[in-house]
């Protein structure tokens, strides 16, 4: 089981991330967890410094931007 998390204080941008990974995880039919991290403490901690961020298993895979659903399956597969 993938563990999928999503960086960000809550903007909207952070929200449509979160959208898309779930939209890329049902598409897909896999195991997945998506979890949202909010805390500035706990996003600093993976090193980032812009949101929303995309991690998998804990690896920064994308940060600044919102990754469109089909984006989020490459890291998935």
């Amino acid at each position: 089981m993938k563990i999928i998390q999503i960086l960000g204080t809550g903007c909207p941008k952070c929200h449509a991330l979160t959208a898309n990974a779930e939209q890329a995880v049902k598409e897909l039919g896999i195991e997945a967890v998506v979890e949202k991290v909010d805390k500035i403490q706990d996003i600093m901690k993976f090193g980032v410094m812009i949101t929303p961020a995309f991690a998998v298993d804990g690896q920064v895979k994308s940060a600044g931007k919102v990754l469109r659903a089909d984006d989020i399956k490459k890291f998935l597969v």
